[in-house]
């Protein structure tokens, strides 16, 4: 309660000016009506203010006291009109509009929302009826996200590091190739818009440098049931093939979501290495053939316990076999670059992953004026088994073998489990719109790995390289949020979370204990103007924290090959970044955004090699600080019928600086330029035949260790609906020319390493979805009860 009150006296003097609001919520004898308009006028009849209604039908209209009246307008009811004096802040309650007779009664009204929307501090890509991202998964949904970067097991935003995800407004408790292979389980079809959130506030967690992406699932629609199934088939290099279902039933106080998605096939990674050893470069060609079988699946039940309540439950789920059979080829020049000899390695690993989440929330209105309570409780596990065998064979250059000199096998056991419970309060005040809540979250990692010596045909377990690691995270937080009109064109939120963590890590082969607790304290402050209809300007700053991943901090080794290995470090320290951006919006088309990042106590990888032994090592490392500042652009085009245009720029610099003196490397700064453009034809004049195509170039520039080649990426896609059908049909190409991976170059201990990642980038995709229900009814959407408030920073 000390911080909490601490808080407010902070909070005082940014919200102490008056203003007055109205508020309401507006719907028909079915239910809330979305993008309603609401008009106040002045006793001579003039517009003095005015918005549209939320999802939920509710609005909120900041204007000073006096008379005035209330218009509601939309299309199919009648006007609704009211006279109104307003004193101080004034809610209206409910809104009933009456349909007009025969006006819309066989019709079906479907918003069409831009493909991408640029808010106050995120940028939204609605990948609904997108045809680039039909009947594909999360990951590739990301991969054409504007402004975002998968290469690997890598996801960040452009120009920033130590991005974490969310689903539904929950973070994951996965990162790297697990998080991949998560994301790969997940429908694109069942998403309804991935967020790209720069600089959450106070409400989300603090959680990842640079900010969070949030993949936003659709939900169910009241008083109607509808069914959508898919079928997709994917070539690259191997084929895969995907079937899914999903069931939305609403009906009264019940609402009921279950969706089912299986995937069979094969997906090709290829990964070329070069190290240029003093006696002559390395070349290592890295063959993986991966298995994709899984299946996963997603159900949601609430219930309405009364006009102000609601009770559900949501499980997200997965099972996945992704076995891998991977073939390396290292070729060994000397000086002359003539081939001297060759290791070839044999690996398959036998995999078995799962995840399971679940979640309970209740959410309850307490009165007319919003104040209103949400309790979330959050259960995640993730299973994952591997067994790996490898064996490495010596040739010379006329293909002569030498024999076996090198055969392993690794069995690893990893377990996570997060427990998580959390409570939102929305409390606005005469003065201030005031948020606060609290949450506590407990994980917990098991990590099991034995490894072997089986060159002699039986394994001999060796017990330097097995290991026992335990870790133990838990994490106490609570905020407040408070925002104020100061005018009608002026709006400040400022948002204060405290965050306690406590981290044991336990080593068995090291004989050693981790452990860490500290307490900090992260800012948000927001401020936006809007002088006239024509400009708004804004500025956001926020604090941020980037914790280890798990599988980072285990010290076990895992083989590539004879010569590569990769390995934890327990010793990993969490990072912090500092955000600031400054932004303005030209006529809603055109925002340009200064930003500055600075990121201290950095870590990442380090591909350290050894010029003796010839062995090339990965480990993970704090070893920089970076500062990234930068402009970027966002232009959207619409003028045209049948051609929607939405495009982004990023220009950057990036300054590192090294500050661990036990790495021997070159550091890499310099500028980079990245352009992408998205673009949506309609093609016919039923519009059921719409294109899109999809481009974005990201030049070659230099960060931290290493020094990245330019990449980019072209994406055609088609989708036709069958007219007086419920089927669709899609097609699409996608990094048509190849171009989407990059090369990165480093420079450690003297020794240069280029290294290239290729995980089929290049795609043919057809699908057929085939929607039924009873769609004629008009439809509502209600948020989770953890979901952020619509508008809160805008």
């Amino acid at each position: 309660m000390k911080q909490i009150k601490l808080l407010l006296i902070v909070l005082v003097p940014f919200f102490g000016f008056s203003q007055v609001e109205l508020k309401g919520n507006v719907k028909d004898s079915i239910g809330a009506i979305a993008f309603a308009n609401v008009i106040l006028l002045n006793q001579a009849n003039e517009i003095v203010s005015g918005t549209i209604t939320d999802e939920s039908g509710n609005f909120l209209i900041n204007t000073s006291k006096g008379a005035y009246k209330l218009s509601v307008t939309f299309v199919g009811y009648e006007d609704y009109n009211k006279e109104v004096n307003i004193e101080n802040d004034l809610a209206v309650g409910d809104i009933l509009l009456v349909s007009k007779e025969n006006s819309l009664d066989e019709v079906l009204l479907v918003s069409k929302k831009k493909i991408i929307e640029r808010k106050v501090d995120r940028l939204v890509f609605n990948i609904e009826n997108n045809p680039a991202t039909s009947g594909g998964n999360a990951l590739e949904a990301l991969k054409v996200s504007p402004g975002l970067a998968v290469n690997g097991d890598q996801i960040a935003m452009i120009g920033k590091s130590g991005m974490r995800l969310m689903l539904d407004g929950r973070i994951v408790q996965l990162s790297g190739q697990e998080l991949v292979s998560f994301l790969s389980t997940i429908p694109s079809d069942d998403i309804k818009s991935i967020e790209i959130i720069t600089n959450p506030p106070a409400k989300y967690e603090a959680q990842g440098n640079s900010g969070l992406i949030n993949l936003v699932y659709k939900k169910g629609r009241k008083n109607s049931w509808s069914n959508s199934t898919t079928l997709s088939y994917t070539q690259a290099i191997f084929s895969n093939y995907t079937v899914r279902n999903s069931f939305n039933y609403s009906k009264g106080k019940v609402k009921f979501l279950l969706s089912a998605n299986g995937t069979t096939g094969d997906l090709d990674v290829q990964q070329d290495t070069k190290i240029d050893y003093s006696e002559g470069p390395w070349f290592n060609d890295f063959n993986q053939k991966w298995n994709e079988d899984n299946l996963s699946g997603r159900m949601m039940l609430d219930y309405d316990l009364s006009d102000k309540s609601t009770i559900g439950i949501q499980y997200l789920g997965s099972v996945a076999n992704p076995d891998v059979k991977d073939l390396s080829v290292t070729s060994i020049f000397n000086n002359s670059n003539q081939v001297d000899s060759l290791l070839v390695s044999d690996g398959f690993s036998d995999l078995y992953k799962d995840n399971h989440s679940l979640n309970t929330h209740f959410k309850t209105v307490l009165d007319t004026l919003g104040r209103s309570i949400s309790v979330d409780l959050d259960y995640f596990t993730f299973t994952s088994e591997r067994e790996r065998n490898i064996s490495t064979e010596n040739f010379l250059s006329n293909n002569e073998s030498l024999g076996i000199s090198f055969s392993n096998q690794n069995d690893t056991d990893q377990r996570v489990k997060n427990y998580s419970a959390r409570i939102d309060v929305e409390h606005p005040l005469e003065w201030i719109n005031l948020s606060y809540g609290a949450k506590v979250s407990f994980t917990d990692n098991e990590y099991r790995t034995n490894n072997f010596n089986t060159i002699s045909g039986t394994p001999v377990i060796d017990n330097d390289l097995s290991n026992k690691f335990d870790y133990t995270e838990n994490n106490q937080a609570i905020y407040i949020n408070g925002s104020k009109s100061i005018s009608d064109k002026i709006e400040v939120q400022l948002g204060l979370r405290l965050e306690n963590t406590q981290t044991e890590g336990f080593s068995e082969t090291l004989n050693q204990t981790n452990e860490n607790d500290y307490t900090k304290l992260f800012p948000t402050f927001y401020i936006s103007y809007v002088p006239n209809d024509n400009n708004s300007y804004s500025f956001n700053y926020g604090k941020r924290i980037d914790r280890p991943g798990f599988s980072q901090l285990n010290p076990a080794r895992h083989f590539t090959n004879e010569n590569s290995f990769d390995e934890g470090n327990p010793f990993l320290q969490p990072s912090f970044n500092d955000n600031l951006e400054l932004s303005h919006t030209y006529k809603g088309k055109l925002t340009t955004n200064l930003f500055l990042s600075i990121e201290t106590n950095g870590y990442g990888v380090v591909p350290s090699v050894n010029d003796e032994t010839n062995q090339q090592f990965i480990t993970h490392q704090n070893f920089y600080d970076l500062y990234s500042y930068g402009l970027s652009q966002f232009y959207s085009f619409n003028n045209i019928s049948w051609w929607d245009n939405q495009n982004v720029l990023y220009l950057i610099n990036y300054e590192s600086k090294f500050f661990n003196k036990d790495i021997n490397a070159q550091v890499q700064n310099g500028f980079r330029y990245y352009i992408a453009t998205n673009n949506t034809f309609t093609l016919n004049e039923s519009k059921t035949l719409r294109g899109q195509v999809n481009f974005w170039y990201s030049s070659a520039y230099k960060e931290s260790l290493f020094d990245q080649s330019e990449s980019y990426n072209l994406d055609i896609a088609l989708k036709f609906d069958v007219k007086k059908s419920d089927l669709q049909f899609s097609l699409g190409v996608y990094d048509i020319l190849n171009t989407s991976p990059n090369t990165l170059t480093s420079v450690i201990n003297g020794i240069r390493q280029d290294y290239t990642r290729i995980a089929s980038n290049r795609y043919f995709r057809a699908s057929m979805i085939y929607n039924f229900g009873n769609k004629k009814k008009k439809v509502e959407q209600r948020d989770f009860g953890n979901e952020e408030e619509k508008g809160r920073t805008n």
